[in-house]
């Protein structure tokens, strides 16, 4: 008995211009499936609630802990932590949901497989518009926190060259670790749907997000200090809160140089990992008919 086509290895297409076409078309569709769901307003009303329920959480957990010291330098560091490690759920999540929701849902995964697109521009561009809502939420909760809790936000002392160049590597970052459990998404079965958010979640409390990492037990500290989404925070904090952020210990050795050249060797090497993790699993869903497989049992 010959092997079903969807099996064999595809003929795709290798060049920029079809790696370009397939991020582009998955974007537009990413978005149309992610805003489709109820109208323009209840959409703009669920995408200014969540991020800002989410922060008050985090607001009211502090005042209760410190007394209300609101003005102690370590909450803007909190403050900002959480609002940009929104983009790690966001971008990791987008991107390797694709592939279950494609499989899954619309039970689409195997057509696309033959089609002349490239997979990981594709799972890329799915994951653009929860980067998009993701920016979105990020900015409302940064907004909240200038207007109403008073964290010191100066857009004549920002770092603008700082922060766009380390919010460009940052998510650049997440969306390679998106493609890395994008991979995996393809041996495992439905009930794992939430992997991206699982990660981020355990990230969470790894990256200095919300505490130093001196905090942590010392045998988990490596694991922070492994993690590309330390320095990112970091740099974010840096650029936006200048001296202020320096003041705290975790990375306070480093400068920012040391800091970029750190996080673009580590998202070079998740990026490696993220190749090699495709054409492992990719294979490997090849060979056990896992492509076309649905587990929504």
């Amino acid at each position: 008995m010959s092997t079903p086509p969807i099996y064999q290895s595809t003929n795709l297409p290798k060049t920029r211009s079809a790696a370009w076409r397939s991020f582009r078309i998955a974007t537009w569709l990413g978005w149309q499936i992610e805003s489709n769901w109820t109208d323009p307003i209840l959409f703009a009303i669920y995408s200014m609630l969540k991020p800002l329920a989410s922060a008050a959480i985090l607001v009211v957990m502090y005042g209760v802990i410190t007394n209300g010291q609101f003005e102690n330098p370590i909450f803007p560091y909190i403050y900002l932590g959480n609002a940009f490690y929104i983009y790690v759920g966001a971008v990791m999540t987008g991107v390797s949901w694709a592939v279950i929701d494609d499989r899954e849902h619309y039970r689409t995964l195997k057509y696309i497989y033959v089609a002349p697109i490239r997979l990981p521009a594709y799972w890329l561009g799915r994951g653009v518009a929860r980067f998009l809502t993701g920016s979105f939420a990020v900015f409302i909760t940064l907004a909240a926190g200038v207007l109403f809790l008073h964290v010191p936000f100066h857009p004549a002392r920002v770092d603008w060259p700082l922060f766009l160049l380390s919010l460009m590597l940052g998510v650049v970052m997440l969306a390679l670790m998106g493609l890395v459990l994008a991979s995996i998404s393809l041996m495992i079965a439905h009930h794992f749907f939430l992997i991206g958010e699982a990660v981020a979640g355990a990230l969470y409390l790894l990256s200095g997000a919300i505490f130093p990492l001196e905090v942590l037990p010392p045998w988990l500290r490596p694991l922070g200090f492994a993690m590309p989404i330390t320095y990112w925070l970091e740099l974010i904090r840096r650029s936006l809160l200048g001296d202020l952020a320096r003041g705290f210990p975790t990375l306070s050795g480093f400068n920012n140089g040391q800091l970029l050249g750190i996080l673009t060797g580590l998202s070079v090497l998740f990026g490696l990992l993220a190749a090699v993790t495709y054409r492992l699993c990719d294979l490997q869903a090849r060979e056990k008919g896992l492509i076309d497989q649905t587990t929504n049992y």
